[in-house]
């Protein structure tokens, strides 16, 4: 997992019931954080922000990672839209630069 980015595309994983997409969403985040070996960052877009605010449990996971090392970034331009930008718990704000800079050095896994 080291040489990897997630891509966080929604707030929810899988398509179909949304409370179900949200909870499978924060059991990935779970057992990742469980893992010896941790991606190197953490890109959220869309509604993947979303997963960066208290209203989400994922948030939790997401402040565990950022402690142990993992860079957690949102999408400027996502955050703005769903006005997240000044409710974020975890994580900074960035942009596509920043995210294509890190696709061009680390395998890109997209969760959706």
């Amino acid at each position: 997992m080291k040489n990897k980015v997630i891509l966080v595309s929604s707030n929810q994983l899988g398509r179909g019931d949304e409370i179900l997409g949200e909870n499978v969403l924060e059991t990935f985040f779970t057992l990742l954080k469980q893992r010896e070996e941790l991606p190197k960052a953490i890109f959220c877009m869309n509604s993947g922000v979303l997963t960066m605010t208290e209203e989400s449990l994922v948030s939790v996971h997401l402040q565990e990672l950022a402690t142990k090392g993992v860079e957690i970034l949102a999408c400027k331009t996502c955050a703005d839209h769903y006005g997240v930008s000044e409710k974020l718990t975890v994580g900074k704000i960035s942009g596509m630069g920043e995210f294509i800079d890190l696709a061009a050095k680390y395998e890109v896994v997209t969760i959706s």
